[in-house]
């Protein structure tokens, strides 16, 4: 390498450093995509896509990590993003809503074929139904498990099948078998991995958590607290609620057994000396079905009025006037 190339190398690392070093002080959010399988074309689109909204810088792991090693002076919280620099990595600041910038990425990804010795990011399922194949093809899907009959002159798969498994490579016969059903189960893009976000960093997992489960965790940890205030006696604002409440309970308990009252008492004496008189005021199965019983009174009345006047005759000799035994008279 001459003297020119060398002095134009380092020029063009003082460069990428200064660029770097900048967009770290311009921003306060810096995300870790990986750019594996993402062609020059693809990134392209992607960085028109984010214009405006975020940059996108790449390079070699070793210029990333030292640019960042020089820069924690100013900001030490980089040093907790040093152990994910690794691997095909591109960093992408942005001052926007992270999940705004990962919506972004998602719209940019492409399907991409199944090609021998990739890596299978997802599960890859082929569907039951026709192929177009031509039956000579048979023993093609045999070779790889695949039920299959004949079907109008083509080969049609009896049932679905999980061809290959996440984290599987592809093995050869199973890309072929894809291309042949043009089946493209892949999608590359920019995966979000790690996010920095002022001074803190975390897994991209995190931003699928919404407002609900934050405040689910919230009332969990508040009730594991107020839980262990009332069990080991020390007051919280949590447990305080509920000690007070516990505690007002003991005071009824005890002007229960002793002569003593006050205004909450009475209306608890008040409810043990009549319980009927506050059963009745509240509304019970008995009113609902109030109108029934009336209907079923009205028409026991009805049956007894009957039973009277069948009574009645009956006094009167069962058939007439002068009814009786013959012998009588």
């Amino acid at each position: 390498m001459s003297g020119g190339e060398k002095q134009s190398t380092k020029a063009r690392k003082a460069d990428y450093f200064k660029k770097l070093i900048g967009l770290l002080d311009t921003y306060s959010k810096v995300l870790l995509v990986n750019a594996d399988n993402v062609g020059s074309n693809h990134m392209q689109k992607i960085r028109a896509a984010l214009r405006g909204k975020a940059i996108i810088l790449m390079g070699k792991n070793t210029m990333i990590r030292k640019a960042m090693r020089s820069h924690l002076e100013k900001i030490p919280a980089l040093e907790a993003l040093l152990p994910f620099i690794w691997g095909n990595v591109g960093l992408v600041f942005t001052n926007e809503d992270p999940n705004a910038i990962r919506a972004e990425l998602m719209k940019n990804k492409v399907q991409a074929a199944a090609k021998a010795g990739a890596v299978s990011p997802v599960d890859v399922h082929v569907p039951a139904g026709g192929t177009g194949q031509e039956p000579t093809k048979t023993s093609f899907f045999q070779a790889l498990s695949i039920p299959t009959k004949i079907m109008k002159g083509a080969i049609e798969i009896i049932n679905d099948v999980h061809l290959i498994k996440v984290g599987e490579k592809v093995g050869a016969s199973q890309a072929v078998l894809l291309q042949m059903l043009n089946i493209k189960p892949f999608q590359y893009g920019l995966d979000l991995q790690t996010v920095y976000d002022n001074g803190v960093v975390y897994d991209s997992k995190l931003l699928d958590t919404s407002d609900d489960d934050v405040l689910d965790k919230f009332r969990l940890g508040v009730s594991n607290i107020a839980a262990l205030g009332l069990e080991i006696g020390y007051p919280t604002i949590a447990s305080l609620p509920h000690a007070v409440i516990n505690a007002y309970k003991n005071v009824i308990a005890v002007c229960l057994e002793v002569d003593y009252s006050f205004k909450g008492a009475d209306k608890v004496k008040e409810m043990l000396a009549n319980p009927e008189a506050f059963a009745a005021a509240a509304p019970s199965a008995s009113t609902s079905s109030a109108p029934a019983a009336s209907s079923k009174a009205v028409d026991d009345d009805d049956d007894d009025k009957k039973k009277k006047d069948d009574s009645d005759d009956d006094a009167l000799g069962g058939g007439g006037l002068f009814g009786g035994d013959d012998d009588g008279y």
